[in-house]
């Protein structure tokens, strides 16, 4: 897998069930289809790997120390709903409800590319998110992301 572009938006049914978009579909490899890992995201939102990205992240973190307090206390936060799902018949995935309140998804979200996953957020909260950012800000952040080590 090589990762995802784009925005998406989706609207979640009664049940919390949404339609993965074709969009998002194209991108996924062959074997990346029907299964995923949805998960808790740092921020307001949820993440949802296709299990391809999932397993390396779960690989590393199983290999980590269980002796140290800290590696326990990521495993909690990190691991905290993380459950293992697969699209529907229809090319729905279902959202558990414990996830929903968690990042506050009502009804209409977004589908964020944030490389080899995605994140899930209330098409409120993240619109709400970018309004909030300045590009001077923006600007600033890329220059402290993106600037060569050493520099």
């Amino acid at each position: 897998m090589t990762g995802f572009l784009g925005e998406y938006e989706a609207t979640l049914d009664p049940k919390g069930r949404f339609l993965l978009p074709a969009g998002i579909k194209k991108q996924l490899s062959e074997g990346d289809n029907a299964q995923f890992v949805i998960n808790r995201g740092f921020e307001k939102c949820l993440t949802i790997y296709p299990m391809a990205s999932w397993k390396p992240i779960f690989e590393k973190i199983s290999l980590l120390n269980d002796f140290e307090p800290k590696v326990r206390a990521f495993r909690r936060h990190f691991l905290n709903g993380a459950i293992a799902l697969e699209l529907d018949s229809a090319g729905r995935i279902l959202i558990p409800k414990n996830l929903m309140e968690h990042a506050g998804l009502d009804k209409d979200i977004v589908l964020v590319s944030a490389v080899t996953k995605l994140e899930i957020w209330d098409k409120g909260t993240y619109k709400q998110l970018f309004e909030s950012f300045s590009p001077d800000e923006f600007s600033e952040l890329a220059a402290q992301v993106m600037a060569p080590p050493g520099f």
